[in-house]
């Protein structure tokens, strides 16, 4: 599967911003898909997580009741959107958009060893 990640920017504390991850290929697979992110310094995260079937959601607590995420797809893609409000100066990241092969659309991961496909990461830098 292939991703692709975009609408990263420069926003100030306590504003908005918008992820979207384009999900291409990988026919005849299922996957779970996450965002995780890395802020300098620090290790990669996991930031929030959606089985295929979307019904499935998981967040990190630093993130609970500030980020929603959720999936959609059309005919020849999903995208896995991150939408990201009320942002903290410690938000600032690379954030990167993940799959995770999984059994069946009912399944979500979390853990970042389980995901074997990276998309190229959008910085977010939350700073007045």
């Amino acid at each position: 599967v292939q991703l692709q990640a975009s609408g990263g920017g420069l926003v100030r504390p306590g504003g908005s911003l918008r992820l979207s991850c384009a999900a291409s290929g990988g026919i005849g697979d299922v996957y779970s898909l996450a965002w995780f992110r890395q802020a300098p310094g620090k290790e990669r995260e996991f930031v929030a997580a959606s089985s295929m079937s979307g019904r499935r959601i998981s967040y990190a607590d630093s993130v609970k009741g500030r980020f929603t995420i959720s999936l959609s797809r059309d005919i020849t893609k999903y995208t896995l959107d991150l939408q990201m409000n009320s942002l903290e100066a410690e938000d600032t990241a690379v954030y990167y958009c993940a799959a995770a092969r999984v059994p069946n659309v009912r399944v979500v991961v979390t853990t970042q060893a389980s995901f074997e496909s990276w998309g190229q990461g959008t910085q977010v830098t939350v700073s007045s």
